[in-house]
């Protein structure tokens, strides 16, 4: 069974982005499709950081948990809302922070919106910016518009004859990726 970690990137008090992190660790774990859990950059809490992981003298524990976390995982899907037509700086400073970590790691990006775009600008922007540390981002995309209209509070989707052919096209595509990965080492 594969190791899913699950970013969960806006730390605002009122973020929306987090129902899709819910909703992709219930359908994992529920389906008995991988280990999932989720990495709530909220409740890391990271400062700014001044330097890589690798080159802090004395990490922080959380950093260390992190990036074990990261390093460990077999794919990662992260879940980003969009902001101003980019991503939230707590997501840029925690994929900043690793280098070695990210290197051909399957990554699979969720964009999300309040509005009808579903995030659809954050996904060129941040796509660049994890290609540029080596990770491999899947093809296939998952962007929510209208998030509040879509998944409850705890992750649930209120549409699932939409979301769930979906979401299965998205895992299929992560899963197939991290086969391919494990075969080329």
């Amino acid at each position: 069974m594969h190791n899913i970690a699950i970013i969960s990137s806006s730390i605002r008090p009122d973020r929306k982005s987090h129902r899709l992190a819910l909703y992709f660790m219930k359908y994992l774990n529920e389906n008995f499709l991988a280990n999932a859990h989720i990495l709530d950059l909220k409740e890391y809490d990271f400062p700014i950081f001044s330097q890589t992981f690798k080159k802090q003298k004395n990490p922080i524990k959380k950093v260390m948990d992190f990036a074990e976390k990261i390093a460990a995982s077999d794919g990662v899907i992260i879940v980003t809302p969009e902001y101003n037509g980019g991503y939230p700086a707590s997501l840029k400073n925690a994929v900043d922070l690793l280098y070695e970590e990210w290197r051909h790691k399957p990554v699979g990006i969720v964009t999300v919106s309040s509005g009808p775009f579903a995030g659809s600008q954050v996904l060129v922007s941040f796509q660049f910016s994890l290609w540029k540390m080596k990770a491999w981002t899947i093809t296939e995309q998952f962007a929510v518009p209208d998030v509040e209209k879509n998944y409850d509070e705890e992750g649930n989707s209120l549409h699932k004859k939409i979301s769930e052919p979906l979401t299965e096209a998205f895992i299929k595509e992560l899963f197939w990726c991290i086969k391919a990965d494990k075969n080329l080492v």
